[in-house]
């Protein structure tokens, strides 16, 4: 079987789906390892690298010839996608929440569609493919730095012969994989941290990395299933916002981590306490998206500042910006993944697996994921659309994982094993792991 790692397309997208350390394993499991030129090339992997672990370099029409499946990172563009071929298996962040006309699309060629973002992020067996928490602790990191390069002041507590300059005072909203890392992060470089979640047991979590948890004197729990915060009612949610605003007024800098697929994520800062806080503030916004952010006035990919001297930040796809770690945390997980999908050097679907049932999209000419099929189905039916009530993140989401499909499609092999191959191991990290809730943002346990 005959493995492809294409060069990601979409703009400022500097990762790549395999790093040269993990090509020994998958050759070690019978696989053939194909690598399009340059693939590495912008997270400093160059294709001599990939020889010298046992990958062939080859052109980009090559691989779409000749591969049996393709890994990639993101959604691959138009002209990458026009280049699969019936039988084909597509295997990366596909994102069928928030696009569920690519999963249709790749259905009608005859692509198998498998998604990371599916993966049941409460199987402890599955955490080594959880690329949703690796990415997520990436962004997490990079946000606490993004923050301390805007901020016009120190971030530690100095004391100069110039003078003393007060720690910076941060605050977190949203201590899942992202909100913890960017805690953490911001206490080694020297911030006073709080941090804040609706589940109530994030806060040994918060306290657990030397950050203060700020409890809310409004009685509010938004604990899901699974260990998700489910979404707030518009009631909560205002009295949230508006406890919230005085907190958020006392800090120089905030990060915002909420985002719920294919749907406008949770104002978690409006416009009011961006007003109430100081010139000089700054504030990321990890959950800006074109259809909004967490926080009023941000907007993707732009730093905006305000009349009162508040630079919102709307970062996105902050990933990308650290590629090299990225792109290793990401290789782990999706060759986790494709080993425990390949059966005697054959990928084999079997969707009444567990780990396949959420991440399996498309298969057979069919989309096959009952979260997405109910999304296309909802497209087509007259009046306004019915949301899909489960969804999965960056930093997602709400009330809980896909569901397992209830009537599995035919496997087109035995079932595959119950356990992955020789699975990698979940990156270390100091913070627990998990997935941001929705409005105002949980974590997942495993």
């Amino acid at each position: 079987m005959k493995v492809a790692v294409v060069k990601e397309s979409a703009p400022g997208e500097r990762r790549v789906a395999l790093v040269p350390e993990t090509v020994p394993r998958l050759v070690q499991a019978g696989l053939e390892v194909l690598v399009e030129e340059g693939a590495g090339d912008s997270a400093w992997y160059p294709d001599g690298a990939y020889t010298a672990a046992g990958a062939a370099i080859v052109s980009a029409s090559d691989v779409y010839a000749t591969a049996d499946a393709v890994l990639t990172v993101t959604r691959p563009d138009e002209a990458a996608l026009a280049r699969l071929r019936a039988g084909q298996v597509l295997i990366g962040m596909l994102a069928p929440l928030t696009d569920p006309q690519l999963a249709s699309s790749l259905a009608e060629r005859g692509v198998t569609a498998i998604s990371l973002d599916g993966l049941p992020r409460t199987l402890s067996r599955a955490q080594g493919m959880d690329a949703l928490s690796s990415q997520a602790n990436v962004a997490g990191y990079k946000a606490a730095l993004v923050a301390a390069e805007a901020y016009g002041r120190f971030f530690p507590l100095l004391i100069t012969a110039a003078g003393t300059a007060r720690p910076a005072r941060l605050l977190v909203l949203g201590t899942g994989v992202a909100g913890l890392q960017a805690i953490g992060t911001a206490r080694r470089l020297g911030a006073q941290v709080s941090g804040y979640d609706v589940r109530p047991a994030s806060k040994g979590e918060v306290e657990s990395l030397g950050a203060t948890f700020i409890d809310l004197t409004s009685p509010l729990s938004a604990a899901g299933e699974g260990g998700y915060a489910r979404e707030l009612s518009a009631e909560e949610r205002a009295a949230q916002q508006a406890e919230l605003a005085g907190h958020i007024a006392r800090h120089d800098v905030v990060i915002t981590t909420a985002q719920v697929p294919g749907r406008r994520p949770p104002l978690l800062v409006t416009e009011e306490a961006v007003r109430a806080m100081s010139p000089g503030s700054v504030i990321v916004d990890m959950g800006a998206s074109p259809l909004g952010g967490n926080v009023a006035g941000s907007a993707a990919g732009q730093t905006v500042v305000t009349p009162n001297g508040v630079t919102i930040i709307g970062a996105q796809n902050l990933p990308a910006s650290v590629p090299t770690a990225a792109s290793n945390a990401y290789s782990r997980n999706i060759s986790a993944l494709l080993l425990h999908l390949v059966t005697d050097g054959v990928l084999t679907v079997d969707t009444t697996d567990d780990i396949q049932a959420g991440v399996v999209v498309a298969h057979g000419g069919e989309v096959v994921h009952p979260a997405v099929a109910k999304l296309l189905a909802a497209a087509t039916e007259p009046g306004p659309a019915t949301e899909t009530p489960s969804a999965t993140d960056t930093e997602t989401a709400q009330a809980a994982q896909p569901a397992a499909a209830a009537q599995p499609g035919p496997a087109t092999r035995p079932a595959v094993a119950a356990e992955p191959g020789p699975a990698t191991e979940p990156e270390p990290v100091t913070e627990p792991t998990g997935t941001e809730g929705d409005a105002n943002v949980g974590r997942a346990g495993h």
